[in-house]
């Protein structure tokens, strides 16, 4: 088990230094292809900026209003039928649209509840099975210049709702 642990610490930079090496092997230049990545990774950055500032201001300006607790207890009978705990509904909504401001509800819950209450894992497992659906979409299909997105909304959001139900139903086994 030790051998692992000093392995995983020494992964990242040998895959480093074999990736410089088989470039140097294969006589590419190194250094320029990285700093050509690098500045079109800027210009990446520079394209999604605005995007990103928009859904960091959006999110934080529902939060502030108070708009996701209003929201929770709007939909909490629903949730009541559901057996969702209506506690998760602020962070179900924010998950769609932030990693970071989700992440933060999560921790405002184990503040809260405890990270080992039935509320604090199911939030746990809630965070590791969704995704950040419109902030992924925004991003990566700006950047790829996807107009078309088809099914990938429904299709996205689909996989959420799977996310968010089998995060209740494991949430509420007891441990043991």
């Amino acid at each position: 088990m030790q051998f692992l642990y000093y392995l995983s610490d020494f992964m990242i930079p040998l895959l480093v230094f074999y990736i410089i090496a088989h470039g140097l092997a294969a006589k590419i230049p190194v250094y320029d292809e990285f700093v050509a990545g690098a500045a079109g990774g800027l210009k990446t950055v520079v394209k999604i900026m605005p995007t990103l500032v928009g859904l960091m201001a959006a999110v934080g300006m529902l939060r502030a209003s108070g708009f996701l607790d209003f929201a929770a207890q709007g939909l909490s009978g629903i949730a009541s039928g559901l057996h969702f705990p209506a506690q998760l509904i602020p962070l179900a909504l924010v998950r769609l649209f932030s990693s970071s401001a989700a992440t933060s509800l999560a921790l405002d819950i184990y503040r809260e509840y405890g990270t080992d209450s039935q509320i604090g894992l199911t939030a746990s497992i809630m965070m590791g099975c969704t995704e950040t659906v419109f902030y992924t979409m925004s991003v990566y299909f700006l950047t790829a210049k996807v107009t078309k997105t088809r099914w990938t909304l429904a299709g996205a959001l689909l996989a959420t709702a799977a996310g968010i139900a089998a995060s209740v139903a494991l949430g509420a086994v007891p441990a043991g």
